[in-house]
């Protein structure tokens, strides 16, 4: 049995996405990591710092393939760190030109380059099922713009409205995630070097520390920060809080869909796949699924906001425990919110609405049919005199 659900083959695929999966692999991770070590080499050349013969040695020679796995899995447990270990196999690759690899560079800037490469792609990811799920909702609200229903307060029936206002009311928050989204990527996506301390004391007092970053930044495509960050990680801490408010308001939207399926209200239901949904004893059942995995991934995604933000506090200059925080908490946030965002799509797309039931549940409105007539009149009487209905 897996010890998690992101690397069990039962569960996998219903809080993760392989896509998403593949972003935050082991694989992909030490790919990252030497593409960052090969672009570093790169902005040192043109900057004049090694020679670009051996940066172009470097980038032609670091080959994943030929790594060793095994060493490097049994030399990072030894480290704490996967950097040296991976740095002293491609060095070998590289021959005279290795002893230019990783110039100037701790290994935290290689780790937090690397983990900035895969949110990159992730984040893309993420982007295309955000459009595919706000997509789904704006064809509902379409759809159902004269869908009346009820209005629902306390959980007890208020005015009528439509089912597409409902539906464009779900959008409205997705549509300002999109909008967060790109911000934060713009904002978040930094490059890291800073050497030992963060001071680019490596590269000697001169200019040529902050001309490296910059090269290094336009290598791959990241942003150049005006600073080290190896302790300031509100970049970090900004992408994960805002998957679990996309997480949040993903969970709005599957809780009211699960409240609209139940038997009481018979309003909704996820689409037909047969078996989906199933229970072993009741026949009868058809459980909406993919809101409760969505409602599960929100809870999970608040988990982790909670995680990212103890890992914000960090000593003085590098950090002691709380960056290990992030090796877990960044990854899982990402493969949480593809989840989720995987079953929402799959559910919206399919929703199946039924209009004749949320007909007939509007009329279950009538005062008359709880109070009885003199109540009834009464509590009509009480809105003519007031102007309110009250909450």
């Amino acid at each position: 049995m897996s010890t998690t659900v992101f690397d069990s083959f039962l569960f996998r695929d219903m809080f993760g996405t392989p896509a998403m999966r593949e972003v935050f692999s082991d694989t992909a991770y030490v790919r990252r990591i030497i593409d960052a070590e090969t672009a570093l080499a790169r902005a040192q050349a043109e900057v004049g710092i090694i020679p670009a013969a051996a940066a172009s040695d470097i980038t032609l020679k670091a080959d994943f393939d030929s790594l060793d796995l095994d060493r490097l899995r049994t030399e990072t447990e030894t480290v704490g760190y996967p950097v040296l270990p991976i740095v002293k196999q491609v060095a070998d690759q590289c021959g005279d030109a290795g002893r230019y690899l990783h110039w100037g560079a701790t290994t935290q800037d290689i780790m937090d380059t690397a983990v900035m490469l895969q949110c990159k792609q992730g984040i893309a990811l993420l982007e295309t099922q955000l459009g595919q799920v706000r997509d789904a909702l704006r064809q509902l609200a379409t759809e159902h713009i004269d869908t009346v229903t009820a209005g629902r307060t306390h959980l007890q029936h208020a005015l009528p409205i439509t089912f597409g206002y409902r539906c464009a009311v779900w959008l409205s928050a997705l549509d300002r995630h999109a909008e967060r989204l790109q911000q934060a990527r713009d904002r978040a996506l930094m490059v890291q070097f800073g050497g030992a301390a963060g001071t680019l004391a490596s590269l000697g007092d001169g200019p040529e520390g902050l001309r490296t970053r910059a090269a290094f930044a336009r290598e791959l495509g990241l942003r150049d920060p005006s600073i080290t960050w190896h302790v300031a990680r509100d970049g970090l801490v900004e992408l994960v809080s805002l998957f679990a408010s996309v997480g949040g308001s993903l969970g709005k939207i599957a809780w009211d869909v699960m409240m609209m399926c139940s038997s009481e209200f018979g309003e909704l239901a996820e689409p037909f796949v047969p078996g989906r949904g199933a229970s072993s004893t009741m026949p009868q059942k058809r459980n909406p699924i993919s809101s409760e995995l969505m409602f599960a991934a929100a809870k999970l995604l608040r988990d982790k906001s909670s995680s990212i933000l103890d890992a914000t506090m960090q000593d003085f200059e590098r950090a002691t425990g709380p960056w290990h925080l992030e090796w877990a908490t960044v990854p899982e946030s990402f493969l949480l919110l593809a989840g989720s965002l995987h079953q929402a799509e799959f559910m919206l797309s399919g929703l199946e609405v039924k209009t004749d039931r949320i007909r007939e549940n509007t009329h279950l409105c009538d005062p008359a049919r709880y109070l009885g007539s003199a109540q009834a009149m009464t509590c009509g009487v009480t809105r003519a005199t007031t102007g309110s209905a009250g909450e």
